[in-house]
């Protein structure tokens, strides 16, 4: 198929390979879920879909599926998983082709799982990935722009979206459900697909909700959930779980015990922190912010730290409007900056971080240190002491993409775990 794949790019023109090329994915979805015998009709199938937050739902509600007693399988961004057997999503890429879905499915199915959660993107569905997977359930988080060369604009963008919702309306599976978030301003359109259910969420749930330095909390009128995630974001993302762990009858009790001892979400506000003999103690925080909305929400979640901030960017040859604004971002929270070469494709690196530079005044707060672990480390040697060093863009990616689709195996957090451990002690 790969073999077939490369000949019709030699022979076929540009445009009308982007033309064809949904259409080819669209047969290869359907091949795919012929070969498999159909798997999404054998278990329940829970779509994720939205800018920012996918992932880290998609593991939430991944534990509160297990504590419910449910056997789950999750496939997302970073790693698929089924029956507690887990792999890291190597990929670069969040919904595979080639038929990957519906082996995955199938997998889940034949090892007993009861539930699917499949987070779902624009790009996926551009490509019809998502077709041909009936769904029970889609849960919406927010919308902002992102992939706009990608889509051509950002209605365009808006439209893959509500495509996933579309492929939940296909569904013949009974008393489906969408969860949108009506907080965002297209969250009701996404509450405006006609299945048996629509259920919203909103802060006006809650009766209260406070944001701690290490956790943050969610007061319900008959209950209190406390979890250990960062940001007002990430209060989203618990209550988006939530809602549909609720759809199922989950009790709260079992949701309350299962958010409290939630382990950490890796590459998403990761952090790290030096050894208790190291005579500067210093936290560095991993995460995957790769659009101006959710880097400035990031900053906003640690409002009294003098932060050092490693910055790249989305990569080469996309999205290049965002990167004076990321940086303009990281000039207003950050007492220092420094600018990285992060998934430069085949675009030059150093024409991608001299973008971001111009979108700062004060060039006396940057460094641009090219070479990405040596960036890390120089923001954790020259962080003030109890100081926060913010790393951003990568999250759990394996690897940085250069020309010609070379790839250079990576992890941030394993390059932030190294460059704390060697910390001088005392």
């Amino acid at each position: 198929m790969s073999y077939l794949k490369r000949l019709l790019k030699k022979i076929i023109p540009t445009r009308l390979q982007r033309a064809i090329l949904p259409y080819y994915h669209l047969l290869l979805a359907y091949a795919g879920s012929v070969y498999y015998r159909h798997p999404s009709r054998e278990i329940t199938v829970i779509g994720v879909t939205g800018t920012k937050g996918k992932s880290s739902v998609t593991e939430v509600l991944s534990t509160l599926l297990n504590a419910g007693g449910y056997q789950v399988a999750s496939a997302s961004t970073i790693r698929f998983q089924i029956a507690g057997k887990e792999r890291r999503n190597l990929m670069k890429m969040t919904m595979p082709g080639r038929f990957f879905l519906q082996s995955f499915l199938r997998q889940a199915v034949d090892a007993g799982c009861t539930h699917a959660i499949i987070e779902m993107t624009s790009e996926g569905a551009r490509l019809n990935r998502h077709r041909f997977i009936e769904m029970d359930a889609l849960l919406f988080t927010n919308l902002s722009p992102e992939h706009i060369e990608s889509h051509g604009s950002f209605t365009a963008y808006k439209a893959a979206k509500l495509e996933i919702a579309q492929q939940l309306l296909r569904s013949e599976k009974p008393d489906r459900v969408i969860i949108s978030n009506l907080d965002d301003p297209h969250g009701q359109d996404f509450l405006e697909t006609s299945v048996e259910n629509q259920i919203s969420y909103s802060l006006q749930d809650l009766t209260l909700h406070s944001l701690h330095k290490d956790s943050i909390s969610l007061v319900f009128p008959k209950t209190t959930i406390r979890a250990p995630f960062i940001g007002l974001f990430n209060v989203y993302n618990v209550l988006a779980a939530i809602k549909y762990a609720r759809f199922l009858d989950i009790s709260w009790e079992t949701i309350e015990q299962a958010l409290r001892t939630h382990p950490p979400i890796r590459g998403r506000v990761e952090r790290f922190t030096t050894p208790k003999e190291a005579s500067k103690p210093i936290t560095v925080v991993v995460d995957y912010a790769h659009t101006p909305d959710s880097l400035q929400k990031l900053y906003e979640a640690f409002p009294d730290e003098r932060k050092v901030c490693v910055l790249g960017n989305t990569g080469g040859g996309r999205d290049t409007w965002k990167r004076p604004e990321m940086a303009e971002l990281a000039e207003q929270y950050c007492e220092h900056i420094i600018l990285t070469d992060e998934d430069p494709y085949d675009e030059d690196p150093e024409k991608i971080v001299n973008d971001m530079y111009r979108g700062i005044k004060d060039t006396d707060k940057v460094k641009i240190i090219m070479d990405r672990r040596s960036a890390i480390s120089y923001a954790i040697e020259h962080a003030p002491p109890h100081g926060l060093v913010l790393v951003s863009g990568k999250g759990t990616d394996p690897y940085i993409m250069g020309p010609r689709g070379s790839k250079t195996p990576w992890s941030d957090a394993t390059v932030v775990q190294e460059l704390l451990d060697a910390v001088p002690t005392t």
